[in-house]
């Protein structure tokens, strides 16, 4: 009889461990599927690029007698503010537009130009509330105020437009003016995947 609730025992106490690690894999695995369609819904695909996104130190060289900076953020970092005042925003601007960076603030596209180097910007944020969800809401005219180390830029808007995620002519890289383009997925709200993103495009007023 000691024999026969012995086995039983083992037996209840494997069939025991076995659920626990089915359970276990379950959950690690439906963990991992929704942690990916949350990732997939709300990051900003990078549909933009023209070139390789360049690390360290980089210098851009499409003009060579456009104003360039003394030295340039590593990629990764913080280099400066972005401020939209008639909708809230005040938030960091970091190099680069990985996934990683842009939970942190504004993404700024690496191959894209420096406020005050005379070219196009472009910066995206995910449209959680607390970064551009209200990117829709801004308006022609608004003013948008970029503060670096190296000095305060102010932009006015003069376009917002709706644009398909493989529209790459509508965020053009050029260096005859100055503009800064922002964006970020369209519609702001619910979740899945996104195929257009909400586009703001703006021109330097001044440069201080």
């Amino acid at each position: 009889m000691q024999n026969n609730f012995a086995r039983i025992s083992k037996a209840t106490i494997i069939s025991i461990i076995v659920a626990l690690l089915f359970a276990v894999i379950v959950v690690v695995a439906i963990k991992l599927i929704i942690g990916k369609q949350i990732s997939f819904a709300v990051s900003i695909l990078n549909t933009i690029s023209i070139e390789e996104k360049q690390a360290n130190e980089q210098k851009l060289e499409i003009n060579t007698e456009k104003k360039r900076l003394d030295t340039y953020p590593a990629y990764g970092t913080k280099y400066g503010n972005i401020k939209i005042d008639s909708i809230g925003v005040d938030l960091p601007v970091y190099l680069g537009d990985t996934d990683e960076i842009l939970n942190k603030g504004v993404g700024h596209y690496s191959g894209s130009y420096f406020p005050g180097e005379g070219g196009s910007i472009v910066y995206a944020a995910h449209n959680f509330a607390r970064f551009f969800r209200k990117l829709p809401q801004v308006k022609v005219g608004n003013k948008i105020k970029i503060t670096t180390n190296y000095g305060e830029f102010n932009y006015k808007v003069y376009d917002t437009q709706v644009i398909h995620m493989s529209e790459s002519d509508k965020l053009p890289i050029q260096d005859e003016k100055e503009i800064l383009m922002l964006y970020t997925c369209y519609p702001v709200t619910g979740i899945g995947h996104k195929k257009h993103r909400f586009v703001v495009y703006a021109e330097l007023m001044e440069e201080e």
